[in-house]
């Protein structure tokens, strides 16, 4: 039986680049999608024609409220669409990002950063977790701005400080089950995060090139690839680490 991996945030960017490497290494699938039904259905259509089971089903991470609901839909499409009960893999991918200096950022947009990057990555992991196998491993998706600084990102960076965290806590309770916890943390990626901001706006490109050792943005396949990696059973002896995916990027 091939391994199961739910990824949050699947339709889009970083977790459809990562749900296709691991289709590829023949990890089935199921996505979650906040507002874009037709976008979510395009990947799921996508691993299939991989020859990988996939399926997409609707999340707002900030709902803490609906997590159960989503639990039992959950359940139902793991018996009903795998043939299973358990699965292997969770990726907490699903976010969104801000743009204010510190004076500029309301208690609403810190709040809103916090929600999405750490309470609900924290309590979907806390739901999930009866049907995490054994041996499983989580990966928490944080961020090089954790590590480095760029004005107007403090909103978004301190919830990612929260995420690295919260992954050690994790890595250190949840290894009675022999469950692996990581923290992945990408750099300047080109995605439409932000409204592209790294991939539209030549300036930022530029930018972010110069201060990167490899030379180059990064790209949605290069964070894809470094999940896969991580997921696989070479990287079976590494838990509550943080692996950063930036191509050496302010080094």
């Amino acid at each position: 039986m091939s391994k199961l991996a739910i990824i949050t945030g699947g339709s889009r960017g970083l977790g459809k680049s990562s749900a296709l490497a691991l289709a590829d290494a023949g990890v089935d699938i199921v996505l979650t999608y906040h507002h874009n039904r037709d976008a979510a259905e395009a990947v799921v259509a996508e691993i299939k024609n991989k020859g990988q089971k996939a399926y997409a089903l609707s999340l707002d991470t900030r709902d803490v409220a609906a997590f159960p609901s989503f639990i039992n839909t959950l359940s139902r499409v793991l018996e009903e669409e795998f043939g299973r009960h358990e699965f292997d893999y969770l990726l907490n991918n699903a976010g969104t990002g801000i743009q204010a200096k510190i004076e500029e950022t309301s208690y609403e947009g810190l709040e809103d950063m916090l929600a999405v990057h750490v309470k609900g990555p924290y309590f979907m992991t806390q739901a999930l977790l009866p049907l995490i196998k054994n041996g499983g491993h989580i990966l928490n998706v944080s961020s090089g701005l954790a590590r480095f600084t760029l004005p107007g990102s403090s909103a978004y960076a301190i919830a990612k400080g929260g995420v690295e965290v919260m992954t050690r806590y994790m890595a250190k309770e949840f290894a009675a089950r022999q469950i692996r916890v990581n923290t992945l943390a990408p750099g300047a990626i080109a995605t439409d995060f932000r409204d592209g901001n790294v991939r539209d706006n030549p300036q930022m490109n530029n930018m972010v090139s110069s201060v990167t050792a490899l030379g180059r943005v990064g790209e949605a396949d290069d964070i894809g690839q470094a999940v896969a990696m991580l997921f696989s059973d070479g990287a079976g002896w590494i838990t509550g680490q943080r692996i950063e995916a930036s191509g050496g990027m302010f080094l």
